[in-house]
């Protein structure tokens, strides 16, 4: 893993431009759409589709998911059940987050007239939107959860922004919100649980910390960094796969 002095790494920490089941892929890239700006031609296909939530990591926003939204409609998913949650990072992911995301969730299911949702986040964003899964309505209005590189126990290189970021704090390992995410179950039913991970990745320390107990989780074949699963072709094949049972 790549050393980063302190200075630096409070700077770069987790920014984004986490019996198991376990498979390779190799490295990938993503973007997306948000609910009041996607547009696309409705289709009787579009409309069946079960939409699909973005949810971005540290100092980050919906720009990242730019490829992904490409590769994901590329490979037969409408871009108008694509979305992108925007959000405060640094907010607290129990009382603050999980709450925000569940209204988008209820904005999105109203505007497409769906009955569940599909989450694929990315890093950090791997904390709220398995918190809303678990803790909050997710058990009901989602279907598919998905993880990249998310620090699903915890990353040691939070620690350095822990003081003053409550987003890093929440990542910490041992942390509330880390506890209370891997208390049994990891991964409650009836939600279908993926993860995507680097021996490569140099934010989530150790990199071991995104898979989880009764997901499929993934390590790719390629040497992929933090950012890298976000733009992966391999990465965007398996969760295309994930989230179309192909």
């Amino acid at each position: 893993m790549r050393l980063l002095t302190t200075t630096a790494l409070a700077a770069t920490l987790l920014v984004s431009p986490t019996a198991t089941a376990t498979t390779t892929a190799s490295t990938s890239t993503s973007t997306s759409t948000s609910a009041s700006t996607s547009t696309s031609t409705s289709t009787s296909t579009s409309t069946e589709r079960i939409p699909v939530i973005l949810v971005h990591g540290r100092n980050a926003g919906p720009g990242v998911w730019g490829t992904a939204t490409a590769a994901l409609t590329a490979r037969g998913i409408p871009a108008d059940r694509i979305f992108a949650w925007s959000y405060d990072t640094s907010r607290s992911t129990n009382e603050v987050l999980a709450g925000q995301l569940s209204a988008y969730v209820d904005q999105v299911l109203r505007q497409t007239s769906a009955t569940q949702v599909d989450l694929v986040a990315h890093s950090l964003g791997s904390l709220p939107t398995r918190w809303y899964v678990k803790y909050g309505n997710g058990s009901r209005t989602v279907r598919t959860w998905v993880s990249l590189a998310g620090p699903n126990h915890g990353t040691g290189l939070a620690w350095f922004c822990a003081l003053w970021d409550q987003g890093c704090k929440d990542m910490t390992p041992n942390s509330y919100v880390v506890g209370r995410l891997n208390a049994a179950p990891e991964t409650p039913s009836p939600v279908r649980y993926f993860t995507f991970w680097s021996d490569c990745d140099e934010q989530i320390s150790p990199p071991t910390s995104t898979p989880l107990t009764g997901a499929v989780n993934t390590k790719t074949a390629a040497c992929l960094k933090h950012n890298d699963l976000l733009t992966d072709p391999a990465v965007l094949d398996g969760v295309t796969a994930a989230l179309t049972g192909t």
